[in-house]
């Protein structure tokens, strides 16, 4: 698969170094306003702007890393182009916009991908099997955190400081990425009541977004996403006959450490299974490109992709208000 690249920042940077020298995936350039197109970066060759990139006939799927509210007008030029598409997280920032952009590439046939690496650690999918086969018995609850200090040094006019661009904290950075877990393991979410907090940092968008959900099926849970703190992730599940849990020793864009799955029944000893770090963004994106170049069924729904922005615009409402809020199903 031939890919473009929109957008050039931290994650950007790390998603072009993941695909250097990749065996079936190349990237044919970058664009990003930033750079000189008449200089490479890093051997990539520079488009002169984002409507040549799309258009290069050479380039069958666009990668993009590029601020929020640019994604919808850019999957809809790539759609128009008859592009495939890979949208860092998070899709859009409404669910009447990530509407338009779902509609806009099944119309067209094309594959839609989004940066959810997470679901791509083994210890989640093995975690997610045990909720769908009933191992855990009837879900209670989910706890989930997910927080870093990896951004805590950006300026405060940065695009990911503030509300308008970035709502809710750290929730278009990393809190996004429970509420999808919890789309993929509970379906669809009903209620939700949130806070943001600004401890540290001066963010206009704040540095800590705590949440409670309920969901269409009955159970319960909870997320928090903190922006000036060491590294931190955890996701529990309560069931009836037991619990699990995993934790993560490091970021996934950093190799090293392992993931710990436990599980916990009632007279009986904690099992624990470790599994080492795997590249996640990588396999995230050589699933897209399967599915661009073989048709195979990539591992997101529609509803889920709009659903959970329909969920990050409940929560920016909902910490903007204090006042809980309905989602319709």
């Amino acid at each position: 698969m031939k890919a473009a690249l929109l957008g050039y920042g931290w994650w950007g940077q790390h998603i072009a170094r993941r695909l250097n020298g990749h065996e079936t995936i190349e990237l044919t350039g970058v664009f990003a306003p930033e750079l000189d197109p008449d200089t490479p970066i890093n051997d990539l060759p520079v488009y002169p702007s984002e409507a040549a990139a799309i258009s290069d006939p050479c380039v069958e799927a666009v990668i993009l890393t590029t601020p929020n509210p640019a994604h919808e007008s850019q999957v809809l030029g790539a759609a128009d182009a008859g592009k495939h598409f890979y949208c860092e997280k998070p899709l859009s920032l409404t669910g009447d916009s990530a509407r338009r952009m779902v509609r806009a590439m099944r119309a067209k046939g094309l594959t839609l991908g989004i940066g959810h690496e997470r679901r791509f650690e083994p210890a989640m999918q093995t975690l997610e099997k045990m909720v769908s086969s009933g191992a855990l018995g009837t879900v209670m609850h989910a706890e989930a955190a997910f927080s870093h200090d990896k951004l805590a040094t950006l300026e405060p006019g940065n695009w990911r400081t503030q509300k308008s661009i970035s709502p809710a904290a750290g929730m278009t950075g990393m809190g996004i990425h429970l509420t999808d877990f919890f789309i993929w393991m509970f379906g669809p979410i009903e209620t939700v009541q949130a806070i943001t907090a600004d401890r540290t940092l001066g963010w206009e968008t704040g540095d800590v977004v705590t949440a409670q959900f309920r969901f269409r099926a009955g159970n319960t849970g909870t997320l928090s996403a903190i922006l000036n703190t060491p590294h931190f992730m955890r996701y529990h599940v309560f069931g009836s006959k037991k619990w699990a849990e995993v934790r993560n020793d490091t970021h996934p864009d950093t190799p090293g450490g392992q993931a710990h799955l436990e599980i916990s029944e009632t007279g009986a000893q904690i099992i624990r299974q470790a599994f080492p770090w795997t590249d996640t963004v990588l396999g995230n994106l050589e699933a897209f490109a399967q599915a661009v170049d073989t048709g195979a069924p990539y591992p997101f729904t529609d509803h889920q992709l709009v659903h959970n922005i329909e969920v990050l615009e409940a929560i920016a409402q909902s910490a903007e208000s204090g006042k809980t809020v309905s989602i319709p199903a």
